[in-house]
Formats: C-alpha cells, structure tokens, sequence
C-alpha cells in the first residue's frame, strides 16, 4: 500500500490510502490513471463542506471525517458496488437521504458517530443488507425506529450510546438475531420494555451505562441466554430482582458500581464458573445478609472489583468502611449468633422468589 495526496479543484488536499482501482485526477477533481492505484479514500479536513464524487468502482472504503459537512446528495454514492466500509463521522450532518445506501450491495461497516442527527429515513436500508456494523454514537436521536432494522439480519455491533433515547419501542431490535453487542448507554432511559431484548439470540454484549434506570422487570435478560458483558453502572437502581440473572449461564461480567443499591441477593447460574462484579460507589448495607453474599462470593470463583471502594452505608459504626473489612472482622461474630435468616431466594423454587 501506498499513500497519495490529491488536491482537488476546491484547493483542498486530500489523503488518500491507496491499493487497486484509481486515484483522484490532481487538476480535474475526478478519477484518472495514477502510479498508484486506490481502493481507499480518506478525507479529514475541516474546511471541507461538498460531499466528493467520482469515486471508482473498485472503491472498498471511504472515510470523510472531521469536516464541515452538513448535507449529502441522495446519489453521492451509488455505482460503488464493492463498497465495503463508510466512515462518516465527527461531520455536521443533520440528516441522511432515504435513498443514499440503496446502491451498496457489500456494505459492512457504517459509522455516522458525532453528527447532529435527530431522525433517520425510514428506508435507510430498505433492502437486505450484509451490514454488519451501524454506529450512531454521538448524535442528537431521541427515539429508534424498529423499521430502520428491519432488513439487517447480519448486524452484530449496534451503537446508539451517547443519543437523547428515553423510551425504547417493544420489539425494536426483533430482527437482529446475529446482533453480539448492543451500546445504549449514556442516553436517558429510565425503564427497559420487557421485550426490549427479543429477536437477539446471540447477545453476548449489553452496554446500559449512564442511564436514569430504577429498577428493572424481573424477565428482561431471559431472551439473551448468551449474555457474557452486562454493564448497568452509573444508573438509579436501588433495588434489582434475585431472579434477574438467573439464566444467564455465560454471564462473565457484571459492572453495577455507582447506583443506589443498598442490598444485593441475585441468583446465578451454576453454569457461572467465572464471574466479576463491581460493586463499588453504592451505599451497601452492611448487615448479615450482606455477609451471606460476601461469604458466597468467597466459595465461589467470584472476583470483586474495586473493593477497595465497595463501602458500607450503614450501620452508622460501619458507615465508610469497607464491605470486606466489616464482613470479616464485625459482622462474623454477630450474624453467627443471630436467628436464622429468611432462605435466600436462591434456595426457593424459581418462581416463588419474592
């Protein structure tokens, strides 16, 4: 590979990564014989405000990036059919034409993070597609439209994290049953639909931080049985369900640090053989069934993270200890002569755990 610039008319100069196909005529602007050909095309630039055109056929990737760019022409990009990547990101686009992709049969990776989208056409991808990665990180959507996934059955990385959503529809991402890693963090949601997570058999990613969640519905991560990374940090939970992550067997990372959770009592799987947590930055009650959970966590291969800012809340003698400092030193002796405790919900049927 080599690297080509190219200055086109507007004066602006170009980097081009270059392989097979053809490079940018330097005095017309458009795409003549070169020593180098290109199947890459690389614009960062932030005086550019036009959309290029010309592009070969045998173009795999373009990447205009870092630019002024506000707007694209529903025809910017068509006769690429072995378009493989588009990089359209940190540009000031505030909306997409409906008709735009309709002409990129090999398209893989579409990355529109740091615009200024509100909305998406309905028909953004209004055919099968092989896309396999959609990133609108950084953009200004309020709402997801289960429409605009509905032909992408090849997905696997979705990102819509650091967006305005504060509901999302029933459903919404039903046809992405080859979707691995789902980012919604950093939005404003407060509530997950029960059947938020249908359709999404091979889920192994969830990325919930940095939302505004109080609690969620005991049956939410039953659809993703695969389900290894689950990130819930800097939420409002002050509570969670023992059953929550009951069937999750994979389940090999669970990141519930700065919430307001005071308790902690769920059920795992026996199919977890490993299994890191992080407890830190909530106000845990420090009292015997926290002992219980500590003790569990020590008989099984169990790793804490931060521990040494996972605190106790109260009792006010044991407020801004350390949950492992007060478990192994104050607490051990008064829970072992206190009465029994209530079973803990894992040792009930399923189904009867309150």
């Amino acid at each position: 590979m080599c690297l080509s610039r190219c200055t086109l008319l507007t004066g602006l100069t170009v980097h081009c990564q270059v392989g097979q196909g053809r490079a940018p005529h330097p005095e017309l602007g458009g795409w003549g014989k070169s020593a180098c050909n290109i199947t890459q095309f690389v614009c960062v630039s932030p005086s550019l405000s036009n959309f290029p055109t010309g592009f070969p056929e045998e173009t795999l990737m373009i990447s205009v990036e870092f630019t002024n760019l506000s707007s694209i022409g529903p025809d910017a990009l068509q006769k690429l059919p072995k378009l493989q990547e588009l990089h359209l990101s940190s540009n000031q686009l505030r909306s997409i034409p409906g008709s735009l992709f309709r002409d990129l049969p090999a398209l893989r990776v579409l990355d529109l993070t740091n615009n200024l989208l509100e909305d998406l056409p309905p028909e953004i991808i209004n055919s099968y597609s092989p896309l396999q990665h959609l990133v609108l990180n950084g953009n200004r959507l309020a709402a997801l439209e289960p429409a605009w996934f509905q032909t992408l059955g090849q997905l696997e990385w979705l990102d819509v994290s650091n967006n305005r959503l504060q509901a999302l529809p029933p459903n919404c991402f039903q046809n992405l049953s080859s979707l691995k890693s789902l980012d919604l963090s950093n939005n404003h949601l407060d509530r997950l639909a029960p059947e938020l997570l249908a359709g999404l058999p091979s889920l192994e990613r969830l990325n919930l931080e940095g939302n505004r969640l109080h609690s969620i519905v005991e049956h939410t991560f039953d659809l993703v049985p695969h389900l290894s990374y689950l990130f819930l940090q800097h939420n409002n939970l002050s509570s969670l369900s023992g059953q929550l992550f009951w069937e999750l067997g994979q389940l090999r990372h669970l990141d519930l640090s700065n919430n307001s959770l005071t308790s902690l009592a769920p059920c795992f799987s026996e199919q977890n053989l490993t299994l890191d947590l992080d407890l830190s930055g909530n106000p845990w009650a420090c009292d015997c069934a926290m002992l219980s959970f500590v003790q569990w966590v020590t008989g099984h291969s169990v790793g804490l993270y931060a521990s040494q800012y996972t605190l106790c809340g109260t009792p006010k003698n044991l407020k801004g200890q350390t949950v492992a400092a007060a478990t192994k030193d104050k607490l051990t002796a008064s829970c072992s002569a206190a009465p029994a405790e209530r079973p803990s919900p894992c040792s009930l049927p399923r189904g009867q755990a309150s």
